[in-house]
């Protein structure tokens, strides 16, 4: 094995590992049975295949590094929900008045499994990635479906109660898939569950719900007009992905210019080369750490590689780039100036917020007017966490640098908790002191 395949695989935690194990075990078993009676109703078998392996082929990254094949996890959500073939053929079904759709639970994960297979080839052939985990994910899935349904077919219910089950199966599935996707995320990125959960449910049950919609849309027009319907009825998930596509891409242009621009002030000599990056890597672990989900950890991403731009203003740099060795009122000057600078995108105003207020110490925060009797007495507050995590960050890095001595390091977060008093938030120094500790365990 190369050092990249070495590499790749390390990336994986346990617990992708074992969905992928399993998953890979169970396609065995179902590539198996299906060898050994052969496949039934294959030309089906074969046009929802060709289908799969089409839409594995336009899959796609969303953000947050999730990879999703809408029209793929259609079409075998799809088969598996395929009651029958319509509209003539022999052994037709006296209530349904199609041909039964008699392929078991194996069948449909074999043909699942190898659609996506041949789907993916040629991004392996160009050196993409693979994506197992997320792979794996789809096709448990499609299995989860698969076992619930195809028993129900055989059963004879009433076409009213079978397409209602239908519509409940498809529903589960989707839960399953962001239940597993929650599951697997919390333990690769190291955060609660219900955060996980949370995020997962934000990020995906739109496309969920269009995905498991356009299954049950091709399930139900293809027992009616046969396989001419999968050519019209995949048209709204091809839409839909082309929209989250735009939408991914417009994420992630902005997450590009944010970082060309908080490279400015380390090639105009400001800060030390890196010192941006590092703090934003400090600063997003530790919002994980603190339970923060994930929309306010991409304004916390922003702010972090931008907390800096003010520097751009000042006549002579501060040596080093380190703010924390300066005034206050210089701190505040600085934060103030790059908030300013962040407005003007006409897009960013949390995140200028969170800037401008970076520089304000915990204890004393930036104040508020009261009301009523102390309508005149500014009450303060502390800053919102993420100013607060910014400022914790920006100062470690400030006295660390890009330095691997670890008793530097201990003795700059010993200072700050010396600190906490009044200037740091005690309980963001204490998730920095455990991302730096995972840091260097590494």
């Amino acid at each position: 094995m190369s050092t990249q395949e070495r590499a790749a695989w390390q990336t994986l935690d346990s617990g992708q590992l074992l969905l992928i194990a399993s998953a890979g075990l169970f396609v065995i078993v179902a590539v198996t049975q299906v060898a050994a009676v052969g496949l039934v109703q294959p030309d089906i078998a074969v046009i929802f295949g060709v289908l799969i392996a089409l839409g594995e082929l336009f899959r796609m990254v969303m953000p947050g590094n999730r990879e999703v094949a809408p029209i793929a996890t259609s079409g075998a959500i799809g088969y598996a929900l395929l009651v029958g073939v319509g509209p003539e053929g022999a052994e037709v079904d006296r209530e349904l008045g199609v041909v039964l759709a008699t392929h078991s639970p194996l069948q449909v994960v074999a043909v699942t499994a190898v659609g996506m297979l041949v789907g993916s080839l040629p991004h392996i052939a160009v050196g993409r990635s693979s994506g197992l985990d997320a792979m794996a994910r789809r096709l448990f899935t499609v299995a989860v479906v698969a076992l619930c349904f195809r028993p129900i077919v055989t059963a004879g219910l009433d076409s009213t109660l079978l397409f209602a089950m239908m519509a409940v199966v498809a529903v589960f599935a989707c839960f399953a898939d962001v239940l597993v996707a929650a599951m697997i995320r919390a333990e690769a990125v190291r955060t609660r569950f219900g955060i996980a959960m949370r995020d997962e449910i934000r990020a995906k049950m739109a496309l969920c719900a269009a995905t498991t919609a356009t299954a049950m849309l091709v399930a139900v027009s293809t027992t009616v007009m046969g396989p001419v319907a999968l050519l019209i009825f995949t048209a709204p998930i091809l839409v839909t992905q082309f929209a989250f596509r735009r939408y991914a891409g417009v994420r992630a242009t902005y997450l590009q210019t944010v970082r060309a621009l908080s490279r400015v002030t380390e090639v105009g000599g400001y800060v030390e080369a890196g010192h941006s990056r590092r703090v934003s890597r400090f600063a997003v672990s530790m919002g994980r750490e603190l339970g923060m989900c994930e929309e306010e950890l991409l304004e916390l991403e922003y702010a972090a590689l931008m907390h800096d731009i003010g520097q751009l203003s000042l006549a002579d740099p501060i040596p080093g780039g380190a703010t924390v060795l300066a005034s206050p009122t210089e701190q505040r000057r600085i934060a103030e100036l790059g908030s300013e600078v962040i407005k003007q995108t006409g897009v960013l105003d949390r995140v200028a917020h969170i800037v401008h207020l970076s520089s304000h110490p915990y204890r004393t925060g930036h104040g508020e007017t009261g009301n009523g009797a102390a309508a005149h007495v500014e009450r303060p507050v502390p800053p919102p966490l993420a100013s607060r995590i910014i400022k914790v960050a920006n100062a470690y890095d400030d006295l660390v640098g890009d330095s691997g001595d670890r008793d530097r390091g201990a003795a700059v977060l010993e200072r700050l908790r010396l600190d906490s008093a009044s200037e740091y938030d005690p309980t963001v120094v204490e998730a920095l002191s455990r991302v730096v500790d995972r840091y260097v365990r590494r």
